[in-house]
């Protein structure tokens, strides 16, 4: 069963091969909202060129740069690296869940195997990453995200396909269409009366599809996202001692049939 977030000890496993260094920064902060990064490891073979942006970014973010040479060309040394690493840090029983960054499907069974174990897996990769990965991962996040703000995803997104000289729809995947992944998690964790809990919606929503983000669609948190459907109705309830917390339900927007006349 994965553990509660927030206060889980999470081992952060980078292939570098398939990252961006530009993002490290900002790639644990976002592990930080999911808990603390104990073990922050980045893979690859440093002794050559196209890495050497990498080296003074793992030493201001204290990440360890574990050095794997490729013995043979074509044959990828640092996923078997990475790999088996995090098999000897899951059997350690030192953390609590694993990050594991790279665009990379050779990682699928991996993220499988970690959460057979019981643990969470939080991956983290770019948008064109393989659908199995992404499936295997308790959670996943976009790293176009972690750059830019949402409002400026779609215009980066584009920008990167005309710089590389191919269609949009080569460049990354369409995101899911938002409106039928909405009521789809509603029909599970709504109420009789048809009001389900911002929370539970949102947890739904990752479990139904991992790589669920609300930034992903242009809004930085998941309540601003869900008043800007049409198709939805929310309402704010107060909680706590003295209503001094206040919770969001969302509902699907009832429809008034029209009197007869």
């Amino acid at each position: 069963m994965a553990t509660k977030q927030g206060n889980d000890r999470l081992a952060v496993m980078i292939d570098a091969d398939n990252a961006q260094a530009s993002l490290v920064q900002e790639l644990l902060a976002e592990v930080s909202r999911y808990g603390t990064a104990t073990i922050k490891r980045a893979y690859g073979d440093w002794t050559t060129p196209n890495l050497t942006q990498w080296k003074a970014v793992l030493h201001a973010n204290a990440v360890q740069p574990v050095q794997q040479f490729r013995y043979t060309t074509g044959k990828n040394a640092t996923d078997s690296a990475l790999i088996i690493d995090a098999m000897d840090v899951l059997h350690s029983g030192h953390v609590d869940g694993f990050c594991l960054v790279s665009s990379d499907s050779d990682f699928t069974r991996l993220a499988t195997r970690i959460r057979e174990a019981g643990m969470v897996v939080y991956g983290f990769g770019e948008r064109h990453t393989p659908a199995p990965f992404v499936a295997a991962c308790d959670k996943f996040v976009y790293t176009e995200i972690l750059r830019e703000k949402p409002e400026e995803l779609t215009k980066a997104v584009d920008a990167k396909a005309v710089t590389e000289g191919v269609a949009k729809s080569e460049a990354v995947p369409e995101l899911p269409k938002l409106k039928p992944m909405v009521l789809k998690a509603l029909e599970v964790t709504a109420r009789d009366d048809g009001w389900a809990t911002l929370s539970s919606l949102g947890s739904q929503l990752t479990r139904n599809h991992p790589s669920f983000d609300a930034r992903n669609y242009g809004e930085a948190k998941l309540g601003d996202l869900m008043r800007k459907q049409a198709y939805l109705e929310t309402k704010e309830v107060p909680a706590g001692e003295a209503g001094t917390h206040i919770n969001l339900h969302v509902r699907r927007k009832v429809v008034q049939s029209p009197k007869p006349s």
